[in-house]
């Protein structure tokens, strides 16, 4: 390499330099979408597509998946990392009901559910998208249970291999209680309320009884909420759903003979059924992706994106997802099976 191309090259590395401190010491991170650097860096945050079968490109199958925990642990949709992201998801729903070419949906679901709030923001906006006259076909993997049922029950047909863990139709709301450890430890709490109810599902004291009748109500409600979106989805009657859904789990053919599922078969066979069913045989299969340089994947642009809060630490992503599914002095209501 003659003298000119190095120091080409080094002019060069200088100026990515000199960008990727100007991006560290500029947090503009509040708009939605990157710009500027932090787009040459890191992607511009804008939902793009991924071809996954070619077909035609005026009536499509969208493929949306939901892998791991449904909570919302506050990442934003850049730099979304392995497993689920909220927001990113929510994006791709709405995505799917502005676009007209999007002529049914294949949903592939993983997941042991999760948080109450993101499941009923799920459930409604896969209700918007089927109001428009679209098509939801879901197929569950290893696991949709409790909130992945939740925002399964609804679709025209829910496929489920013998091999998954399904059901868990309940709510669960846990707590743990230290005061007989701290009675014998000689330690007195010391709570100011304003109302005898205030520390509900506090650790420190034993609860009363209208603690327990007050969030034993609240947990019911949410239950009737689920029992209810189940009936309407799967056209049985509230005691019918009632029967089976005491929070017992069933394999896939368990559901298929309580009528939880409507065939056994995998992610393929569902997709077969969806194009036979709705004619659309020949239709391009898709899915959404965030578009992206691939700096952010560096060990430098992730550190970079850390600093400047696009980015959690795996420490911040643990402590999101500690205070948005409940912790034992602030229990939370999750459609969740196995426990919080």
């Amino acid at each position: 390499m003659n003298k000119r191309r190095w120091v080409a090259v080094i002019i060069a590395a200088a100026l990515f330099i000199f960008a990727a401190v100007s991006s560290f010491m500029t947090k503009d991170t509040d708009d939605k979408n990157l710009s500027g650097t932090d787009a040459l860096l890191f992607g511009s945050n804008e939902i793009t597509e991924d071809v996954v079968e070619e077909g035609e490109e005026e009536q499509r199958i969208a493929q949306l998946t939901i892998d791991g925990t449904i909570a919302d642990t506050g990442e934003n949709s850049f730099f979304s990392g392995e497993g689920y992201n909220h927001q990113f998801f929510m994006d791709q729903l709405k995505e799917v009901q502005e676009d007209p070419t999007v002529a049914a949906v294949l949903l592939e679901i993983n997941t042991p559910g999760g948080g109450v709030y993101e499941s009923a923001e799920i459930a409604k906006e896969i209700r918007a998208i089927q109001a428009a006259d679209t098509p939801v076909y879901v197929s569950m993997k290893n696991m949709g249970a409790s909130g992945g049922y939740y925002v399964s029950a609804s679709a025209d047909k829910i496929f489920a291999t013998s091999e998954t863990l399904t059901g868990s139709i309940g709510v669960i709301m846990s707590s743990v209680n230290f005061s007989e450890l701290m009675d014998n430890l000689g330690i007195e709490d010391q709570t100011y309320k304003s109302g005898p109810l205030k520390d509900m599902g506090s650790a420190m004291r034993e609860p009363t009884e209208e603690d327990e009748e007050v969030m034993q109500s609240y947990v019911d409600n949410s239950y009737d909420r689920f029992v209810k979106i189940v009936s309407k989805g799967r056209s049985m009657s509230e005691d019918q759903v009632r029967d089976i859904a005491d929070g017992r789990i069933y394999d896939g053919q368990q559901a298929k003979d309580n009528d939880l599922v409507d065939e056994i078969g995998f992610p393929d066979d569902a997709l077969t059924s969806l194009r036979e069913d709705e004619g659309l045989e020949k239709a391009q299969v898709f899915e959404y992706d965030i578009a992206s340089t691939g700096f952010d994947q560096t060990w430098l642009g992730s550190k970079i994106a850390q600093a400047k809060g696009m980015k959690q630490t795996e420490t911040d992503r643990m402590l999101n997802v500690i205070e948005r599914i409940g912790t034992p002095e602030a229990p939370k209501p999750m459609y969740y099976y196995g426990g919080e």
